[in-house]
């Protein structure tokens, strides 16, 4: 990292390190304000004011991604914890993702495998949309969701033998 690239006051954090990492940081931010985009608009923005003025200090313990979609993370659960339902990610996931995409199962297979995602309790929607789509380990996912990284590999376990009885029962079904 060149020093005119480093964060003036968060020295472990480059500009061009987070440039690299912005789409899915904002696409981690589009699921955490049900595909808002002026939402996830400011929730990326006040993530980088919090990164800029060292309130949100990265010290390499983890990866910048996961440290980054922690602060996003947070910042979502201040902002939303007044309102009585939680808003949930995936309502529109497979027409608002520009990382899904499914060029070997048709769109009814696609959209029946999401709808089993969503149908997941939260804790479990969001370790599988960390660990599939936004390309983060289990453990990092755990991190992002403030869990340890044994309740995190339990959800992530839970949700799959979940989506493999729902989907195993809907073709058996068919």
């Amino acid at each position: 990292m060149r020093d005119s690239d480093a964060l003036e006051k968060n020295p472990l954090v480059s500009r061009s390190a987070l440039e690299a990492i912005h789409g899915q940081v904002f696409g981690w931010a589009l699921s955490r304000c049900n595909y808002d985009d002026a939402v996830a608009e400011d929730l990326v923005q006040e993530a980088y004011v919090e990164l800029l003025t060292g309130r949100a200090a990265f010290d390499g313990r983890s990866s910048l991604k996961t440290f980054v979609f922690g602060v996003v993370q947070n910042l979502a659960r201040s902002r939303f914890r007044r309102i009585a339902t939680r808003l949930r990610l995936l309502q529109t996931f497979a027409t608002h993702d520009e990382q899904v995409t499914d060029t070997t199962h048709d769109v009814d297979v696609s959209s029946r495998v999401w709808q089993a995602v969503r149908d997941l309790p939260a804790r479990q929607r969001d370790v599988v949309e960390l660990v599939f789509c936004r390309e983060l380990t289990v453990e990092e996912a755990s991190q992002v969701m403030g869990v340890t990284a044994g309740t995190g590999r339990v959800h992530y376990d839970r949700a799959k033998k979940a989506l493999r009885q729902k989907l195993e029962s809907e073709r058996d079904n068919d």
